[in-house]
């Protein structure tokens, strides 16, 4: 199954990093961000993927296109130009490198996707955000309703250690617990072609129209995932990550 992900966002609340490269180009743990989200879906079997680029697209195509000689050794023959890999972190993937436009919207950049994924089921995910979402579990429960639209339901880690009071006196402290109410949209979403034709064009925000006409329209199921969940919005979240990776104990760390 095809594998969406958009990367063309611009990221300001991660200026210090974002001003020179995409957010999915942002690391963790020496590696972009968005090489540990296609990993994950490797590792259920999910290898074709189409990337919608937009700010600093070229950094993302560099990459994708280095990416084999830089992670094997290499014997260069100075005389003919022949460049002969050895072993090291070959990967049999294919990716879709898409120029969706710098200020399109996230709609806008799923419709613009619509030629490289065909007419098929697939998968859609932000270039930001890493889970331990089991893949084989949320495509099942989108095959079992029949809807067009699945959309990941996730209850992030609160900023702020959480307070439980008897009058004045405190009598529980957790300092970073799940919100207990309130599911948001945590992308690694399952997806129907027949959604392209709910987004009108570059102006749409997926978040807006679509999403929010699929609803009405019962065609927009939910599944809820209770286990590890982040985005990567601020510096705040990536050292969040970057912790949890140096530990080694990296919840979202799924492939071997």
């Amino acid at each position: 199954m095809k594998v969406a992900i958009l990367a063309g966002g611009v990221g300001t609340r991660l200026a210090e990093e974002t001003e020179i490269k995409p957010k999915p180009m942002v690391e963790i743990g020496g590696t972009p961000i968005i090489m540990h989200i296609m990993r994950h879906y490797a590792q259920y079997g999910h290898k074709e993927f189409a990337i919608a680029l937009g700010y600093k697209g070229e950094y993302i195509k560099k990459f994708m296109m280095d990416y084999a000689s830089l992670q094997s050794h290499l014997t260069v023959d100075l005389k003919s130009g022949h460049v002969e890999q050895h072993g090291e972190d070959k990967l049999d993937w294919r990716v879709d490198l898409v120029d969706t436009g710098r200020d399109t919207l996230t709609g806008g950049r799923i419709k613009r996707l619509a030629p490289f994924i065909g007419n098929e089921t697939f998968m859609l995910t932000w270039g930001d955000g890493v889970s331990d979402v089991n893949l084989d579990k949320l495509l099942a429960f989108h095959q079992s309703h029949g809807k067009l639209a699945t959309v990941t339901a996730v209850r992030p880690t609160a900023r702020f250690g959480h307070l439980e009071f008897e009058g004045d006196r405190v009598v529980e402290f957790s300092e970073k617990p799940q919100t207990a109410e309130g599911w948001i949209n945590g992308a690694f979403f399952v997806i129907e072609p027949a959604v392209f034709d709910y987004i009108e064009g570059d102006a749409t925000q997926w978040e807006h129209e679509p999403m929010e006409r699929l609803a009405r329209e019962g065609q927009l199921m939910a599944y809820r995932h209770d286990s590890f969940w982040q985005c990567m919005d601020t510096l705040r979240d990536k050292k969040l990550l970057e912790d949890l990776w140096d530990s080694g104990r990296a919840p979202w760390k799924t492939w071997e």
